[in-house]
């Protein structure tokens, strides 16, 4: 199995890395803008239109965290297989994917035709 010469994979590291770390922090960010963190929220007796708002924000800003945390799995993914050899490899028929298409989707998985498929 060919694999990507060693200072590329350094830079594919360190790019994922980057990226984890400012993803990671929209995490934070998100977290921080929820109502539900509010701790004094409960006490409020907020009106119901005031309560409804607070409900939608949480809800929204617990499904952008989610997305945010599958991207994390997909990074995390991603390390590991720079770290054992197999990145740039597809999962479902191990062919190498398409270096154009790592360069948009660093966290791919599939090559375009199994892509397809899928």
């Amino acid at each position: 199995m060919q694999s990507f010469p060693s200072d590329v994979l350094n830079n594919i590291r360190k790019a994922l890395e980057e990226e984890k770390t400012r993803v990671m922090a929209q995490v934070a960010i998100l977290a921080a803008q929820d109502p539900f963190t509010d701790t004094e929220r409960v006490n409020d007796n907020a009106a119901s239109d005031t309560e409804a708002s607070e409900e939608n924000d949480h809800e929204r800003y617990a499904a952008m965290g989610d997305e945010l945390r599958v991207r994390v799995a997909a990074i995390d993914d991603a390390l590991i297989r720079v770290g054992n050899g197999t990145y740039g490899y597809c999962v479902s028929c191990g062919t190498l994917i398409d270096t154009d298409r790592l360069a948009i989707v660093p966290t791919a998985t599939l090559c375009l035709d199994c892509e397809k498929k899928k």
